[in-house]
């Protein structure tokens, strides 16, 4: 099967994590025997006169590169911030409507997008204009917030209704898919999996070592962007509760983005210099020391698909402690594996201290975690986009070649 992944959420040579795991799920289908995948993973453009650190990155993107065993090609489309989401589909599609034209032109079964809005319509525009059945996966953001804004909901709704398939990594999204509209039998739930072989245990105390952490004392490690819905203005605050209860807890966040300097006034204003780090990014094959290292994880987000830090964790062995929303209830799937708890500092410090105090089997933990590899994804969404690709596009996509919303 030839495909052709579309979505502006893909590592490149500049920002290597980003998106990672869209890249381990298409990597993973291209390794299966008579597949091949081509990814187009539009930037937007940046004259070279606008300044600034993100204008530089969407500079550095080169327009075409080899991602792992991936060819990946980076059209640009213009980005209008005053006008904002409601024509960043449309652009987007007329961005690499050219390159797209051509690559389909060499031969292409289906196209898999990634974020129904803004990608997944405008791979829908792309495959309706070019005769090719199109496949959107939504991962979090696009249907548990983008449907409140009024602007981009029938585009949203128009996106699920228009696409030969639909897949959401936890069935919560694919629920709110189908009541957008979305005829259920054109929606799978499918995962995400774990690199086993990339995510795999340390020795706790080998691990500390290396990263030059005390043996003694317990550890959380939090792991995402430094942005509000992650939680961090949550969970340090639960740092202090705890630190109030008389336990010695380290807490190290590895991330990056742009809520660090509004985190560090919080901890410097909650006294917790000494018991809290933001490491800045690590590298993702550097990830598995931290988690080793740790005794609990945790992940505070108010908004989540499926969340890889906690299957990335357990792999590790590490339990988590994780807020109870979107799918990471179908992720924690048993109180063996770590706690789910509300969204507040006292519910957090209550979870983390019942974790802290617990003795878990982290052999069983990272067992539970190692059922869900790569390859087990691969072989599910090989065989969904197989079956909608050998569908093509149904009769009454076919005759109804106009109403796109506005």
């Amino acid at each position: 099967m030839r495909i052709l992944t579309f979505t502006s959420l893909f590592p490149d040579s500049t920002r290597p994590n980003f998106g990672v795991f869209i890249y381990q799920r298409m990597a993973h289908v291209a390794r299966r025997a008579n597949n091949q995948v081509t990814v187009v993973a539009p930037v937007p453009y940046v004259p070279a006169w606008v300044p600034g650190k993100k204008a530089h990155e969407y500079r550095s993107v080169p327009r075409q590169e080899k991602f792992g065993e991936l060819q990946v090609y980076h059209p640009r489309y213009p980005l209008l911030p005053k006008i904002g989401l409601t024509v960043h589909g449309l652009l987007m599609f007329l961005g690499a409507y050219r390159l797209v034209r051509r690559l389909i032109g060499q031969g292409v079964d289906c196209i898999d997008a990634h974020f129904v809005y803004p990608d997944g319509f405008a791979a829908v525009l792309l495959g309706r204009a070019f005769k090719v059945p199109v496949v959107a996966s939504a991962r979090g953001t696009d249907i548990n917030l983008y449907p409140k804004i009024r602007s981009v909901r029938p585009l949203l709704k128009w996106t699920v209704r228009h696409a030969e398939g639909l897949i959401g990594v936890c069935s919560a999204l694919s629920e709110e898919m189908i009541a957008l509209g979305a005829p259920r039998e054109h929606v799978r739930t499918i995962g995400n999996g774990v690199d086993a072989k990339r995510f795999c245990p340390v020795e706790q105390a080998t691990a500390r070592r290396q990263l030059k952490i005390p043996q003694d004392g317990k550890v959380v490690v939090a792991v995402g962007s430094l942005i509000i819905r992650k939680g961090y203005h949550l969970l340090i605050p639960a740092i202090a509760e705890l630190k109030r209860r008389g336990m010695t807890v380290r807490l190290f966040v590895a991330g990056e983005g742009e809520y660090r300097p509004k985190l560090e006034q919080r901890i410097r204003e909650l006294g917790l210099e000494a018991d809290v780090t933001l490491l800045g990014n690590v590298a993702n094959d550097q990830l598995k020391h931290w988690y080793s290292a740790a005794d609990v994880s945790c992940l505070c987000s108010s908004r989540e698909g499926w969340a890889n830090v906690l299957l990335e964790s357990m792999a590790c062995g590490t339990p988590v402690v994780a807020s109870r929303i979107w799918g990471t209830p179908e992720v924690v799937v048993s109180d063996e594996l770590g706690l789910l708890v509300d969204l507040n500092p006292q519910a957090i410090a209550d979870g983390l201290q019942t974790a802290l105090r617990h003795t878990w089997d982290r052999a069983r933990i990272t067992a539970f975690a190692r059922q869900r590899s790569w390859d087990t994804v691969a072989d599910e969404v090989e065989n969904w986009l197989g079956e909608r690709a050998g569908c093509g596009l149904s009769p009454k996509a076919a005759r109804n070649t106009a109403g796109v919303p506005t």
